[in-house]
């Protein structure tokens, strides 16, 4: 009996499909991805597994799609012989299934390079048409912008066929990316964006000034092939002028083998000098290849064995100490710049001395940084130690104004006490102050602000209403100010004189007063004065508020120093009163108290409580007896078990996108 997919199941395909058109198209058109490669592989795969069950789905689907359309800003070419993808593999067990239905098991094992492919067809030696994958059939013309590339031979060395066809990938090295970007007004996101858009110019003496690379590893139309396998194509490359990814390469007979080769080149990433994205597994033997044949869109030989997206090992640098708005000092971990799910990262917290000590890491380790969605990478092991490193030694001293530093009982936090003399919690608590969701004053970088504190024209937040006034001119004489700079920048400030009250609130620096804590606040008291008369008693009975916060918000509002900043900025800005008896948002969660806890693949947290708001729900940061639904995403912790222990709703992310479907 056939098996005929019902509804639901057409509709997801048909979702998945146009979400994979779309992001396609950002990324093999418009050089600028717009999801991470984990979404975007998680997405491919539910679809080819549809495909898989329902195969009359697979004309037209993800089966046999490649890459995307041509831009219409390009001259465009037919491949001689298509331009397919290569499957991808994600983990042991999927390499077995492939590794055991091979006929001939001797493996060439590349490193797959995070680039641009490319085909450059050579006629009797010379480079006479360069194209980009494109659909897979048809690329577009980028023959001007490949002769700029030194890499890639303008007429072939030693003995070739008539004719040829090369194909690699076009790439830029990390190094090379770095100092683009450091030059550049358009910021790359990373060395793939950048060698896309480099590549990709119409103009070819802008990539010309681009420092790209590139490797050769296949071929398309050849008129004569004398090599048997694809080690020996890697000796004909050679000698015909191109580069390989060579030194890097192996072969392997088991699975076994395979899996050594992926473990040591995790090993190793971080000291390649450009971005790899896993290995390619190819049958070594070309006779064996052409028997197989391909699929629609990939070949069966060879397979990409992926690396996880949101993981990567790398080098620690060093470990240095910032030094945050509250005095709290957090160690910081420098890397060796890596591509972790489309982001290079360099940096990533070792969060306190307690983390540092029960991870063991020492400056020199292959580290493993883990990064997921919105959150900050972080250090999750040590893949190889460093054993001539000693233990790293917390400061006892602040490393920015000298002054003591303190752990208190019961805390692991260590904390600068010169809370009124240090730089550093001043330039904090002012980037807090002006940032977005807060007083959102544009021009105020943290640049900026360490020049205005080291000439002491900003002491506290008040100041920040008189700096035109005062220093205009001085302003404009600075570096990377002029006339329209400060005019920007007087008016951004201008503009923040008035400010709703959950946003002040925000905005100041309250002790545990987040966004969520704010708008609480906001609701239950109306004013500022409310708020700052509120005692604690009658902060704790306010849903959402628990006893720490509230002794906090007291204490805030107490002292004598934050009582006078506080006063002379009011002199300043004007705090609007939020409408306490403003009628709950109509919407599927109206009036329901909804907790976020995790990481969610396809929204940031900012994003994910913005639309719950907006849908009437109202987001708390903590779970008790009154809440309603637990949003869990990845990762989920205490919280998350806690509204199991108490029978809450929890939703998943499929959940949620369903509540935002009514």
């Amino acid at each position: 009996m056939k098996n005929i997919p019902d509804l639901f199941i057409l509709s997801e395909h048909a979702e998945l499909l146009k979400k994979l058109g779309e992001w396609d198209t950002a990324y093999h058109q418009n050089d600028a991805p717009i999801v991470d490669d984990a979404t975007y592989d998680a997405a491919k795969k539910r679809a080819l597994e549809i495909e898989k069950m329902y195969p009359e789905l697979a004309a037209g689907g993800a089966s046999t799609h490649v890459g995307a359309a041509v831009s219409d800003k390009f001259k465009s070419h037919r491949h001689s012989v298509p331009m397919l993808s290569i499957s991808d593999v994600f983990n042991e067990g999927e390499v077995a299934e492939w590794f055991n239905k091979l006929s001939h098991q001797d493996l060439f094992i590349e490193l797959k390079v995070d680039g641009v492919s490319y085909a450059a067809r050579y006629e009797d030696g010379v480079l006479v048409r360069g194209l980009t994958r494109g659909s897979g059939v048809e690329g577009e013309d980028i023959t001007e912008n490949l002769k700029t590339i030194s890499d890639i031979p303008q007429k072939l060395s030693g003995i070739f066929p008539d004719v040829v066809e090369v194909r690699g990938e076009v790439y830029m090295k990390r190094a090379d990316f770095i100092a683009l970007n450091a030059e550049s007004e358009k910021q790359f996101a990373n060395p793939r964006n950048a060698a896309a858009g480099s590549l990709r110019q119409l103009n070819p003496a802008i990539t010309a000034t681009r420092k790209l690379s590139a490797f050769a590893y296949t071929y398309g139309e050849i008129s004569h092939r004398d090599f048997a396998t694809q080690s020996e194509y890697f000796d004909r490359l050679e000698s015909w002028g191109f580069k390989t990814t060579r030194a890097w390469a192996h072969h392997a007979r088991t699975l076994n083998e395979i899996q050594d080769v992926y473990n040591n080149t995790m090993l190793i990433r971080p000291d390649i000098p450009f971005d790899i994205d896993g290995l390619v597994l190819k049958v070594n033997d070309i006779a064996t290849q052409e028997r197989m044949g391909s699929r629609a869109n990939s070949p069966r030989w060879e397979v990409a064995y992926k690396f996880p997206a949101a993981r990567a090992i790398t080098t620690l640098r060093d470990i240095t100490i910032q030094v945050g708005r509250t005095g709290v000092l957090t160690p910081v971990a420098e890397l060796e710049p890596i591509n972790i799910g489309g982001v290079v990262v360099s940096r990533a917290t070792l969060h306190n001395a307690d983390e540092i000590a029960r991870l063991g890491v020492r400056i020199g380790d292959k580290v493993i940084v883990q990064r997921a969605g919105d959150v900050i990478p972080q250090i999750i092991g040590v893949a190889e130690s460093n054993p001539d490193a000693a233990e790293f030694e917390f400061p006892v001293t602040c490393p920015v104004c000298g002054g003591n530093v303190v752990q208190e009982s019961g805390m692991v936090a260590r904390r600068c006490v010169n809370t009124l003399g240090c730089p550093a919690q001043l330039i904090g608590e002012l980037e807090h102050f002006v940032g977005r969701k807060r007083f959102d004053i544009d021009g105020m970088g943290t640049k900026q602000l360490e020049n205005f504190v080291s000439r002491g024209w900003i002491r506290e937040p008040a100041d920040i209403f008189t700096l035109i006034q005062n220093h205009a001119d001085e302003i404009r004489h600075m570096d990377g100010f002029g006339d329209k700079s400060v005019s920007n920048l007087n008016t951004s400030i201008e503009n923040a004189r008035n400010i709703d009250l959950h946003r002040f609130l925000f905005a100041i620096g309250i002790p545990e007063v987040g966004e969520v804590t704010a708008k609480i606040l906001a609701r239950a008291f109306g004013s500022l004065d409310a708020v700052r008369g509120a005692p604690a008693w009658k902060l704790k009975n306010i849903d959402g508020i628990g006893d720490v916060m509230a002794d906090e918000i007291v204490s805030f509002f107490a002292d004598e120093h934050n009582a006078g900043a506080l006063d002379r900025l009011l002199h300043h800005v004007h705090v609007r009163d939020a409408d306490i008896n403003a009628p709950a948002t109509d919407g599927p969660l109206a009036g329901k108290r909804v907790v976020l806890t995790g990481t969610l693949s396809k929204y940031t947290r900012d994003a994910a409580r913005e639309i719950l708001e907006r849908m009437g729900a109202k987001v708390a940061g903590s779970v008790s007896a009154k809440t309603d639904i637990v949003l869990a995403g990845a990762d989920a912790g205490s919280k998350l078990q806690k509204a199991q222990e108490l029978g809450i709703t929890i939703w998943g992310e499929d959940d949620f996108e369903k509540a935002i479907e009514q």
